[in-house]
């Protein structure tokens, strides 16, 4: 039989979304995907058992001889080449799986053979890998990769394929540690600065990002907050766009959604240090996710990306 599917996994701090990709059409099954709530606090057992579960049901839509395997997006910490969690007390989700190799006990609760591929890659890469294979990132050769949400996620690629070494690009292809202002860039660009300078700016408690973006028609503050935001990173982007040769940007994550707010500030910064680079907003969104973790049952992409893996 030719295994022609794979199932792509995003997993999240509080749920896990599974779909059914036909690698040979590059899309994604109608109806396949599943979703299920995940308590990151709880057991291992029973954070693998809400995974196992969305699985099985993404499973349905195939026969088993049908599937090459299973691809994660999988945040960090993890041991992307052994399917090892290394999540501890100090990253504050999914604890109790440290130590545990997710493949082989899912392969158990699945009742599946141990020789089915399960393969693993970073959230923020395989949201690159997705927008780069069938997103609107599909048609450049530098795809930097951006998102923007709880935390800030990065990713460069050339011709599809991560690029986490060399001049070009930070270690591993991660800005969020680079140091900005009097912290990280993690610390400006993400959910949390808005919450804080919004509330600092106006003495207004707000609870999202989106909040503050319904405010923006009627509140002055709210729409110079963005006005700052986007030339803000801007600023920060230019030079690592420069450096890479980037002929794109996507941008995905919650924030994205805002970026009517934020596009004339953002895009004048590129402007102003002479970039010129397409601005995307990612349309997939976590479907990049779960199509770029797929993607990993490519065996020809796999040759490309297996020896960068032990280096994530």
């Amino acid at each position: 039989m030719n295994r022609k599917y794979a199932i792509g996994a995003d997993v999240g701090g509080s749920h896990i979304s599974t779909v059914l990709v036909d690698l040979q059409r590059k899309q994604i099954i109608e109806n396949s995907h599943s979703e299920q709530k995940v308590d990151n606090k709880a057991s291992a057992h029973e954070i693998l058992n809400s995974w196992a579960t969305a699985i099985k049901e993404t499973m349905q839509h195939s026969k088993n001889d049908e599937v090459a395997g299973i691809g994660f997006a999988m945040p960090g910490p993890f041991d992307y080449k052994n399917g090892v969690a290394l999540m501890d007390k100090s990253v504050a989700k999914y604890e109790n799986l440290f130590g545990r190799n997710v493949g082989d006990e899912l392969k158990e609760l699945l009742d599946l053979p141990q020789s089915m591929p399960f393969r693993y890659l970073n959230d923020a890469l395989a949201f690159a890998v997705g927008e780069c294979w069938i997103g609107k990132a599909a048609n450049y050769e530098n795809v930097m990769a951006i998102t923007l949400g709880t935390g800030f996620g990065s990713a460069f690629l050339t011709n599809g394929v991560p690029v986490i070494e060399g001049d070009r690009v930070p270690e591993k292809g991660y800005v969020y540690h680079i140091p900005y202002e009097s912290g990280i860039a993690d610390d400006y660009f993400s959910t949390r600065w808005f919450i804080t300078e919004f509330e600092k700016r106006t003495r207004i408690v707000c609870n999202g990002v989106k909040e503050i973006a319904d405010k923006a028609s009627e509140t002055a503050e709210a729409r110079k907050l963005f006005e700052d935001f986007g030339t803000n990173i801007g600023e920060f982007l230019a030079p690592l766009l420069s450096t890479f040769d980037a002929d794109c940007l996507v941008i995905g994550g919650n924030i994205s959604g805002a970026y009517p707010l934020f596009a004339q500030s953002f895009e004048a910064a590129l402007s102003g240090n002479n970039l010129s680079v397409e601005v995307v907003i990612s349309e997939l969104m976590e479907s990049a996710a779960m199509t770029g973790s797929a993607r990993l049952l490519e065996e020809s992409f796999w040759n490309k990306l297996e020896p960068l893996v032990s280096k994530i």
